[in-house]
């Protein structure tokens, strides 16, 4: 799974639209798609890329108690945020899940190249 990237603050703060009472964050395919969607966007200066983690994704939910907060993926990030597909949270937590065994699979398995048994 490639990573998926959200706008912070240095203070902490997520970037988050509001959306008829609730919250809705914006996540990217890359940092690139983050930076450009940033360049069009004065509210997001402030912010920069950030590849989400499990511990991260909790912490954004919690900043919105949890049920005001939808996520959504943008795939144009020259194209309005308002545009994004929903992303549900359990979804992204799988995935997010599910990268990080990857990762950590490949890097706990020592190495079988020539010369190693």
């Amino acid at each position: 799974m490639k990573e998926k990237y959200a706008m912070q603050r240095a203070n902490g703060d997520w970037f988050a639209l509001e959306d008829h009472g609730r919250f809705r964050v914006p996540l990217f395919h890359s940092s690139h798609d983050a930076m450009m969607a940033r360049l069009r966007n004065f509210g997001m200066l402030l912010f920069k890329p950030v590849a989400l983690d499990a511990r991260l994704l909790k912490e954004i939910a919690r900043v919105g108690a949890g049920s005001d907060v939808d996520f959504c993926m943008v795939n144009d990030p020259f194209a309005s945020l308002s545009r994004g597909s929903h992303a549900e949270h359990a979804e992204l937590a799988l995935l997010i899940d599910a990268g990080r065994s990857i990762r950590q699979t490949g890097r706990a398995s020592p190495s079988h190249g020539p010369g190693n048994s």
